[in-house]
């Protein structure tokens, strides 16, 4: 018989040795909104919230999921409440209770705009991944976008971040309430400066030239990196939860122990410091730093491992040609694109790859590479080229993506990205490079890259 459900009532039933909120639930007031409340965001900006807590009472979180009502249906029950479970050497358990509310933007948009024109609400954050911004390889905002359309069209139940964020200030300044802070936190470089300008484009199409001023001049944005290791929640860690706590939940989640915050400076969040967050006033050496070293890695583990039978990072890393050939490309290929000395930030990356205790599927990394690997690999590339630096090593990911994506095609296995429908009837170098939302013209047609990227997708196995 499982335990009982994880409830607020419950938490004098949780085993010993397991951290409990450091605060009074009752007196935390929401002051947070969060678009995409996924294991990501539970594992990391919520953590930082639930640190936060224990010194102001108005960081308390409303998730608000844009479509599916998956974490509405898990974590309501328990008043928000879940479990995070760290995996080092030694797993350590916590109860977070940060989150307050969670909504289904898609089922109760009342609610969430009533949330974003709080008074009490100082803070917008995000985790939509890189899709959810809807740009353009450009940078621009994609009003051709099926969400941005709809969104245009009925403002009132938008489909997209985007459109909930401007019909939200919106609705703020005709309250005549202070703008908040927006903070992205997703894999995009310039996150904070990109979400800028898609809001005032989307503002612009909607043909308010006063609401635009009034964002441009009022809202802050700013960019954020974001750093911790967060593998999928599974079955195998719903009972290991179960066990440790002595209390049934059901979407606990577990990440590494590293964890990491980069905030640009000059908000109202520079106060997250008191979590732990850092505070700089230029995030983009972190940016770029995490994004080419850590995210590049990643996926170059993620295709060549699959191709090679892989099944986590963990066992990639096993594989002393495939962890040489990571490193090689780390030190060698995309360290001399960075601002800062990255030998050390290299040595701490691959010992957390190599952490047996992090089970953090190949395939889980794969999802979404259309959207990844543009800011993940093919910056580097065109910047290496532009500086006549070697570009074999990088064409290697972007070559297994394409075979990668070959493979699951001829084997009937759905493909989870935006562009599946394209990428399922591609097959060899050229097709591929026909993709505008993937590879800029310049870089497609650069001689020298094509070379490579077809030296590296006919050597590696189908």
């Amino acid at each position: 018989m499982s335990p009982p459900r994880l409830t607020p009532a419950r938490l004098d039933l949780v085993r010993p040795g397991i951290t409990l909120p450091a605060y009074d639930r009752q007196a935390a007031r929401i002051g947070v909104v969060h678009f995409g409340p996924g294991a990501f965001h539970r594992a990391h900006q919520a953590w930082y919230f639930d640190e936060m807590l224990a010194h102001r009472p108005d960081v308390a979180v409303s998730a608000v999921s844009l479509k599916s009502p998956g974490v509405r249906e898990a974590l309501g029950p328990q008043d928000g409440l879940y479990v995070l479970a760290e995996r080092e050497a030694q797993p350590t358990f916590r109860v977070i209770g940060s989150i307050r509310e969670v909504l289904t933007a898609a089922q109760t948009p009342d609610a969430v705009f009533a949330r974003l024109a709080s008074p009490e609400v100082w803070l917008v954050t995000a985790t939509v991944t890189e899709k959810g911004y809807c740009l353009t390889p450009g940078g621009d905002l994609d009003e051709t976008h099926p969400d941005i359309a709809y969104d245009l069209e009925r403002p009132d139940t938008p489909a997209s971040f985007i459109g909930w964020l401007v019909e939200g200030l919106a609705r703020r300044r005709a309250a005549g309430l202070p703008a908040f802070t927006v903070l992205p936190c997703d894999n995009l470089s310039d996150n904070g400066g990109r979400l800028r300008r898609a809001v005032l484009q989307f503002a612009e199409a909607r043909g308010e030239a006063d609401l635009t001023a009034w964002i441009a001049g009022e809202v802050i944005f700013r960019s954020t990196m974001v750093d911790s290791i967060t593998p999928a929640t599974d079955d195998a860690l719903r009972a290991e939860v179960a066990q440790a706590v002595g209390l049934t939940d059901a979407w606990p989640v577990q990440r590494e122990g590293f964890v990491q915050w980069v905030i640009e400076a000059g908000s109202a969040a520079d106060v997250l410091a008191q979590a732990g967050a850092t505070i700089a006033a230029d995030v983009a050496a972190f940016e770029r730093a995490k994004l080419r070293l850590l995210n590049g890695a990643h996926s170059t583990l993620a295709y060549a491992g699959l191709l090679q039978g892989c099944e986590t990072v963990s066992e990639a890393m096993a594989d002393p040609e495939l962890a040489a050939f990571v490193e090689a490309m780390m030190r060698q290929d995309i360290a001399p694109s960075l601002d800062l000395e990255a030998g050390d930030y290299i040595a701490g990356v691959l010992k957390r790859f190599r952490n047996p205790a992090i089970v953090h599927t190949l395939s889980q990394i794969a999802w979404d590479g259309s959207q990844k690997l543009p800011f993940r690999i093919l910056e580097t590339t065109s910047e290496a080229l532009a500086t006549g630096r070697p570009v074999d090593r990088l064409a290697v990911p972007i070559a297994a993506w394409m075979r990668f994506v070959e493979r699951r095609t001829r084997e009937g296995v759905a493909i989870v990205d935006p562009l599946a429908g394209r990428l399922a009837g591609l097959h060899g170098v050229d097709a591929f490079l026909e993709l505008d939302e993937v590879f800029p013209r310049e870089l497609a047609g650069d001689a020298r890259w094509q070379a490579a990227v077809r030296k590296a997708y006919n050597a590696l196995p189908q």
